[in-house]
């Protein structure tokens, strides 16, 4: 099963609504909150090709994007292959 990451704001609803999504999908996912974080906000910029906003998530070290990256990914049924992968 691929390694699901994903950056979040805990006051951020599409980070609540990505983590739900996942959930109902049944995709584990390893959550890392950027709150008062400075130094896990900046891995994130890094990581992510500069941007800030939350969630990013990444499948085995692939930057997705946002949630709606991840939802458009899941209607041309790419998701299932990156994550069987």
């Amino acid at each position: 099963m691929a390694n699901v990451i994903i950056y979040t704001k805990t006051y951020c609803p599409y980070s609540k609504n990505c983590k739900a999504w996942l959930d109902e999908k049944k995709i584990n996912f390893d959550e890392k909150v950027v709150d008062n974080d400075d130094e896990m906000a900046a891995e994130m910029k890094v990581k992510s090709g500069d941007r800030n906003d939350t969630p990013q998530v990444f499948i085995n070290d692939h930057h997705i994007g946002s949630f709606d990256d991840l939802k458009a990914l899941d209607a041309t049924d790419k998701l299932d292959s990156m994550l069987n992968a």
